[in-house]
């Protein structure tokens, strides 16, 4: 029986199980993140705040789109890991991190110009 993605689990040794545990609960985490950043996208534009629309609708797409890129990220960074594991190589950085810190950033700048606006 094979398991899945056979890319990672086709090389190396089975890692020592609390690593392979904590990079799934990672992952889990940034999904449930994309979970967040969607809701907060979509409600900033459904709740109909007296806000500026335009920069809450750019803020709300930034979100929405953020929150769609997000798992597909977080599945590049949980097999990159996986790998590393089962390679017994250094652990890979995350692109994650980086990427949602602007993204969120400029969506707060954005919801702030809408507030003063």
């Amino acid at each position: 029986m094979s398991r899945f993605p056979r890319s990672v689990f086709g090389h190396g040794a089975e890692p020592d199980i609390r690593f392979t545990l904590a990079n799934e609960r990672t992952f889990l985490a940034w999904i449930r993140t994309a979970l967040a950043l969607l809701a907060g996208g979509v409600a900033l534009e459904v709740l109909g705040l007296e806000l500026q629309p335009e920069l809450r609708l750019t803020a709300s797409l930034t979100l929405v789109i953020s929150g769609v890129l997000t798992p597909g990220l977080a599945w590049v960074n949980w097999m990159r890991t996986e790998k590393a594991l089962r390679l017994e190589q250094p652990l890979p950085g995350s692109l994650l991190g980086p990427v949602l810190t602007v993204t969120v950033t400029v969506s707060a700048v954005l919801v702030l110009l809408a507030v003063v606006v």
